[in-house]
């Protein structure tokens, strides 16, 4: 086996190796010679080259989503590396481990002009959870081996991005038959998580408060163990309400919040304010039931997350630092049901939404809104639904997705920007068939995501194509004008046809209503080889039909 012979880069190697940090998403380059050397000549790493690193980090980032350990991406020196900025900021707000390696010019070939040089030590540094600045020369190996350590463990523990960046001198290209150096392993520390909370007071609240709100934010699937589902969603005192991006499910919890809440007045919302709000998970997508607990706060705001927990309603009052299994484990068990009608009155209020649901999808003309309905009702049992953001994660809020989907979205930061190389990453990885529902924006804006040899054969896309931003025109504003349509909406007349045949993907186009039904279920049924459904949309009925939606649903 063939070796670097640059100490760096058999150190950083050794130690990924050793705590288990094995699949590495390398970017072509000349100063990172060394790392790729070290990478791809061992066998016991799974490398993976492609060359756009935005595309690369994203890609990287859906790996680590489904794997839940760390990956590696490794760059050359300059402004390749702040390719990576983006799901950087990803990982940093969606708790996903990523190790950026970037190789670097000596210090002393910084801000002299030389070429294909940057600033790069800690780049980063606002949404990074360490930066291991390195140096080349025996003098520092002792030092690199505990900024290595301690970045590799950090994303192990904490579950985020870290950043190492290392630089070498020529020549790059040397290699030896000789493992050079043995560096120390240190171990992560194991995180046994304990509640040090005294949970008596919490407890007398919850058991003497009649309302009380449970919200959901983004979770993996099977994270909540069934056991509290259950004890959940037999408490009349407690409502939960859940989001697609949430994986949890039961009759008794309310998915579709906005379908809840959209219609409702200052009366209703103050019907339902809570006494207690308890949240887990990551972000929320609803920003109606945002603005109702600005609003209407509740007295006692606690979340549950062993990391951290955002103030997002401005009366944050506790913070349990736990898993959310090890906080239930503990408190479910010493609680009392309430006899109320809080949980069972928005029941009631969901059941005639989800009636009123139904007669309007009967109603309205060939649209956006018609076509997510028929892309869910067709969905297929088992598979993992990755979600774009902008409309399409909205629209998934208001429709019943099957519980056997396992439902992912990079609601860290929200952005278009990675989510197709975030979906070919993660169907990378999984052990399920992966559809990815996107909105034209997106899917154009991220479409080198495709220059990928690692696409798997049960690999689908669905591309709702509406010609533009169609969300900027449910926002408020002056939607005819010049203006609007070139900043704003940014119409266009592309198509997906051409990129699926440059990358070898089977397509097919629906453009009207007759033919929705039979072609949506004719792509979910065929399975051979990677595909991607294009379906075309009128850009100027979408927003009214959205927006009569919930004044319908009333």
């Amino acid at each position: 086996m063939k070796f670097s012979n640059k100490i760096l880069s058999q150190t950083l190697v050794q130690l990924c190796l050793d705590k288990g940090i094995d699949h590495i998403v390398i970017s072509p380059g000349s100063r990172n010679a060394p790392l790729t050397i070290g990478f791809g000549e061992h066998a016991d790493f799974k490398c993976f080259s492609i060359v756009d690193e935005r595309c690369a980090a994203f890609f990287a980032l859906g790996i680590a989503q489904q794997l839940q350990k760390p990956v590696g991406v490794v760059c050359t020196s300059g402004s390749a590396l702040l390719n990576y900025y983006p799901a950087v900021a990803e990982a940093f707000y969606s708790d996903i481990p990523l190790v950026v390696i970037s190789a670097d010019r000596p210090k002393n070939f910084i801000d002299i002009g030389d070429g294909q040089t940057i600033r790069q030590e800690n780049v980063f540094e606002n949404h990074i959870l360490y930066s291991a600045n390195c140096n080349e020369g025996e003098d520092f190996q002792v030092k690199n081996e505990t900024e290595i350590n301690i970045a590799l463990n950090t994303a192990i523990e904490l579950s985020g991005p870290v950043h190492i960046n290392i630089p070498f001198n020529e020549p790059l290209y040397h290699t030896t038959e000789n493992q050079l150096v043995w560096p120390q392993n240190v171990v992560p520390r194991m995180n046994f998580e304990t509640l040090e909370d005294d949970l008596k007071p919490f407890i007398s609240q919850w058991n003497n408060s009649k309302r009380k709100l449970i919200l959901v934010g983004v979770l993996p699937p099977n994270s909540v163990e069934q056991r509290f589902v259950e004890q959940l969603a037999k408490d009349e005192s407690v409502l939960v309400l859940t989001e697609t991006t949430s994986n949890l499910h039961s009759i008794n919890f309310i998915s579709a919040i906005d379908q809840l809440v959209a219609p409702f007045t200052d009366v209703d919302f103050s019907k339902l304010q809570p006494d207690i709000l308890l949240t887990f998970g990551g972000m929320v997508v609803s920003k109606k039931i945002k603005a109702f607990l600005r609003s209407f706060p509740p007295k006692e705001h606690w979340h549950v997350d062993s990391k951290k927990a955002y103030d997002t309603f401005f009366v944050l009052k506790h913070h349990f630092k736990t898993s959310i299994n090890s906080f239930f484990t503990e408190f479910l068990p010493k609680i009392t049901p309430v006899q109320t009608d809080y949980r069972n009155q928005w029941l009631t209020i969901k059941h005639y939404r989800l009636q009123r649901h139904g007669t309007y999808q009967s109603e309205i003309p060939y649209s956006d809104f018609m076509v997510f309905s028929e892309i869910f009702k067709q969905l297929p049992q088992n598979v993992q639904l990755q979600l774009s953001n902008s409309a399409t994660i909205r629209y998934a809020q208001l429709f019943d997705i099957n519980d056997s989907a396992e439902v992912f979205c990079n609601r860290g930061t929200s952005g278009i920007d990675g989510s197709t190389s975030t979906a070919v990453g993660a169907a990378y990885a999984s052990r399920l068939p992966t559809v990815f529902l996107t909105g034209d924006l997106s899917f154009f804006y991220d479409s080198n995501a495709l220059w990928n040899n690692y696409i798997p054969e049960n690999f689908k896309i669905v591309v709702v194509n509406n010609g533009g931003g169609g969300i900027f025109r449910i926002l408020p504003g002056e939607k005819d004008t010049k203006l609007f349509d070139t900043f704003f909406e940014t119409k266009h007349n592309l198509s997906s046809k051409q990129l699926s045949e440059m990358y070898s993907f089977k397509y097919e186009a629906i453009f009207k209503k007759e033919d929705l039904a039979e072609k949506v279920s004719d792509f979910f049924s065929k399975n051979d080889g990677p595909a991607l459904l294009e379906i075309f949309t009128p850009s100027t009925v979408n927003d009214k039909v959205l927006l009569d939606y919930f004044k319908f649903i009333l």
